[in-house]
């Protein structure tokens, strides 16, 4: 299947990357190569675009896409998580970059590809893994992990109700027989949840699924983790653009703006500053943007997208 993904607030991420030239731009999540195409467009000889994807699938789809928009540009493609931003830039010796662009979550593409096993409309063997090399997946995360923790993801990663409940079947399922596919984990979380909550609301299995994928994939660690450093890699004036889709994305990176935006931090009392905190960001969107009215009917899938933009001082 060919590797197609519409690029989210599109006209908004370059707008806000305010691409130069002769800039330095980092894409971490590559995809489809959607968001990138148009950085590359604006790149001349001296511009830069790296571009990270963990998943083979999109770096292979994105390589020959970029380098057929301009080949002029410096584009350099690799195959991490972006959590390992700071190695890649150090292997590249570059000190610091202009712009860096996060776009969360899992893509069209994998959502559609059903043997990835993300999606609970296709039944397929139960994987997940953005990263295909990885040794981890969902298969083996609700066949070993104990009750406790499975109830535990799927309330803090799934916001589900009947989280306890759903685990609690989960593990009296591969009791009986490995649950080895979306189709059997599907079957499970509908017996776990009353028919009267079933008829309410999206899918009774989207949350469940919603937290396994960020499970093993370790998507807001990562987040996290990257969210603490970034801001060190950018250059006076660099831009950091993150499209989240879920609560828990979005409050990480708004506390994570906060934080860096924020000078003293010394209680009030106290005659002068003795904690040297200085603001390292400037909040560019107070509150986050959302898609239009037009890109929503164009692509549903856009509706829970929030964008946040913020810039080194």
């Amino acid at each position: 299947m060919e590797f197609e993904h519409k690029p989210i607030m599109l006209e908004e991420c370059i707008e806000f990357l305010k691409i130069r030239q002769d800039g330095v731009y980092l894409d971490g999540t590559l995809g489809g190569g959607g968001h990138s195409s148009e950085i590359a467009k604006r790149l001349g000889p001296k511009g830069v675009l790296i571009g990270i994807d963990q998943d083979k699938n999109a770096i292979e789809a994105a390589k020959n896409k970029l380098l057929s928009i301009n080949s002029q540009a410096n584009i350099i493609i690799k195959h991490t998580n972006f959590e390992n931003i700071r190695e890649v830039l150090e292997e590249l010796k570059i000190d610091s970059v202009n712009g860096v662009l996060l776009d969360l979550g899992v893509s069209s593409h994998q959502l559609d590809e059903g043997e990835r096993g993300f999606s609970y409309q296709h039944d397929a063997p139960l994987d997940m893994r953005m990263n295909q090399d990885s040794d981890f997946d969902a298969q083996t995360l609700v066949n070993t992990w104990s009750k406790d923790e499975i109830t535990r993801i799927i309330r803090e990663y799934g916001e589900e109700k009947w989280a306890a409940r759903i685990a609690e079947f989960i593990v009296r399922s591969r009791e009986v027989q490995k649950i080895s596919t979306t189709g059997q984990l599907v079957e499970i979380i509908k017996s776990a949840i009353p028919a009267a909550a079933r008829r309410e609301g999206p899918h009774p299995a989207k949350r469940t699924f919603q937290a396994l994928r960020i499970a093993v994939n370790r998507e807001l660690e990562v987040l996290e983790k990257l969210l603490d450093t970034v801001t060190d890699l950018l250059s006076s004036g660099g831009r950091l653009v993150i499209i989240s889709f879920h609560s828990l994305e979005d409050r990480i990176v708004k506390k994570a703006f906060q934080k860096q935006s924020q000078g003293c931090v010394c209680p009030k009392d106290f005659p002068k500053c003795v904690c040297g905190f200085e603001p390292k960001l400037r909040i560019i969107t107070r509150k986050p943007i959302t898609p239009s009215e037009r890109e929503l009917e164009e692509n549903p899938r856009a509706r829970s997208a929030k964008l946040r933009v913020a810039e080194k001082l």
